[in-house]
């Protein structure tokens, strides 16, 4: 199993950024992906999940009117659109993956389930200037 996130950067308050997740090794339906953050001296925080079986999402109620998590599964590629940056999302943005329950509430189970995901790509750094 792989994933790796891409599409970080160095970008000015009010920009956006899309990242992306790919991966591969596992059954879409079978997993969740979720994407992540760590900021420096804080502990990892679940931002969006994604359920693939039905493409259901949850958010972190601090990114939900600003950063969309979409998937293509044709792409085996999850992404994370991020707009509206503040200095706040300032972090290491992580995707990660999760054996999906396949109900209503397996996003929101995704979400917060930083200590629980079978699978973990590489980070990529998102800083946003003020």
């Amino acid at each position: 199993v792989q994933l790796q996130a891409s599409g970080g950067g160095l970008v000015q308050s009010g920009s956006s950024l899309r990242l992306a997740c790919t991966h591969s090794g596992f059954t879409l339906n079978d997993y969740d992906i979720g994407w992540f953050r760590q900021a420096p001296g804080k502990a990892r925080e679940g931002v969006a999940c994604i359920t693939y079986s039905d493409g259901s999402t949850d958010y972190l109620d601090s990114v939900k009117d600003r950063f969309t998590i979409s998937r293509d599964a044709a792409k085996n590629t999850a992404y994370l659109q991020l707009n509206s940056l503040g200095p706040e999302d300032t972090a290491v943005y992580y995707c990660g993956a999760i054996k999906s329950h396949r109900d209503s509430y397996s996003s929101t189970f995704c979400l917060n389930s930083v200590h629980a995901m079978n699978y973990w790509g590489k980070g990529t750094q998102v800083t946003v200037s003020s």
